[in-house]
């Protein structure tokens, strides 16, 4: 299995076995339009990991599929760690973005999550990286998403209602 798909099931597996974590407990901050933003549905989103459809979210949830369930992050390296805690605060942000009623506001919403996420993996690498052309893409990458979350932030505050 690549270090990605790892990375990725190990995400979902720590998502699926802990309490919702949301953007607000860190320091990345959804915009208010996001936040006050109508959800698509009237299904929480925590019955969404799976725990609410029969059985529990380790034996059900998408890291169990991925053959993720009961990994000890606590064994992987730092930077895996850290990613980690990162991703647990963007994605549920993102999918929260997501769900808006309104297209434009949702694809802002979420997209605003997504950057962040990866703003988050690029200064992981800068803290733990050391291939020089990876570091300058991490620095490039970081850029041009804060540019672009700030290009959706703004449109947000003069269109969202």
């Amino acid at each position: 299995m690549s270090s990605v798909k790892i990375l990725i099931a190990a995400a979902i597996a720590a998502t699926s076995l802990t309490a919702p974590v949301f953007a607000q407990d860190a320091e990345f901050q959804m915009p208010e339009q996001c936040a006050m933003a109508a959800p698509a549905s009237d299904m929480p989103a925590e019955s969404m990991d799976g725990s609410q459809m029969g059985g529990d979210a380790q034996s059900d949830g998408m890291g169990a599929m991925m053959g993720m369930g009961g990994v000890d992050l606590a064994t992987m390296p730092e930077h895996v760690q850290e990613n980690m805690r990162r991703m647990m605060v963007t994605m549920p942000a993102m999918h929260d973005g997501m769900m808006n009623e309104d297209a434009d506001v949702a694809f802002a919403c979420g997209m605003i999550a997504h950057h962040q996420g990866a703003i988050d993996m690029a200064e992981v690498l800068l803290e733990h990286g050391e291939d020089e052309q990876m570091r300058t893409l991490a620095q490039e990458i970081i850029d041009a998403q804060v540019g672009e979350i700030e290009q959706m932030t703004t449109w947000l505050a003069d269109n969202a209602n």
